[in-house]
């Protein structure tokens, strides 16, 4: 059956593919990678890889990344970018891999496309090694739940921009349009990771909310000063004890 991210994956190719946008390449990508250096992680699985654009990044540093995705067209690009890589298909839900063989698992801003949070999170931590680390980079939950993508924010009659939450301690849906993708994303309270994880007997080793960093021009640092008045996204580690 076709889904909402077969349908929009040549878009978000065309306007993101290879490069990424502000939200990975000047807040998420250099945390992230920061982290899995720090435990020397030698194996990886970026969980929802798209094109394998983190991938490849981290294999330039020497771990052998495994990336899996459910949109074949993703998983084209990246084996297209990188063919000596490894990309599979499957869902977060039903992770095809033995458990403990990876010394890292990442989901880089994926929960959101996740139908069952729980049972992702409970395979992520089944194929993570004791000692291993599971690394998640997310949207706020005051973000998803006030449908940020071109709908959340309203401009006030001073000038001033605010954004409106609703239904924020219940799970919901909504559609997520921009630049000819449309998909459907999934808001949860942040209560539900936390409670997830820690029930799964992970241990929380590192928690940010990264500001923006390193614009290249007077356009990005004016989208980098706008993002770091209210930051948006959060990245978190949670180890499996040893």
């Amino acid at each position: 059956m076709e889904t909402d991210w077969d349908r929009s994956a040549e878009a978000w190719l065309a306007h993101l593919g290879g490069t990424g946008d502000m939200s990975r390449r000047l807040v998420l990508d250099g945390p992230l990678r920061a982290r899995v250096l720090r435990h020397r992680a030698r194996t990886l699985l970026d969980v929802g890889c798209g094109d394998g654009r983190f991938c490849r990044m981290l294999g330039r540093d020497g771990v052998a990344c495994t990336g899996l995705d459910p949109t074949e067209r993703f998983l084209e690009a990246a084996r297209s970018a990188d063919p000596s890589g490894v990309y599979e298909k499957g869902v977060a839900e039903a992770l095809p891999f033995e458990d403990g063989v990876f010394e890292a698992v990442v989901s880089y801003l994926s929960l959101i496309d996740i139908s069952d949070a729980r049972a992702g999170l409970a395979e992520m931590a089944r194929v993570l090694a004791p000692g291993g680390i599971l690394l998640i980079a997310n949207l706020q939950g005051f973000a998803t739940a006030s449908q940020i993508k071109g709908r959340g924010f309203r401009t006030n009659a001073d000038g001033s921009r605010t954004m409106t939450m609703h239904r924020y301690l219940e799970e919901h849906t909504h559609e997520a349009a921009w630049r000819g993708i449309r998909v459907i994303n999934y808001h949860r309270p942040q209560s539900l990771y936390m409670e997830t994880l820690l029930g799964l007997g992970l241990r929380l080793t590192w928690f940010a909310e990264p500001p923006a960093r390193g614009a290249i021009d007077a356009v990005e640092m004016a989208r980098a000063d706008a993002y770091n008045h209210a930051p948006y996204l959060y990245a978190m580690e949670w180890e499996r004890p040893a």
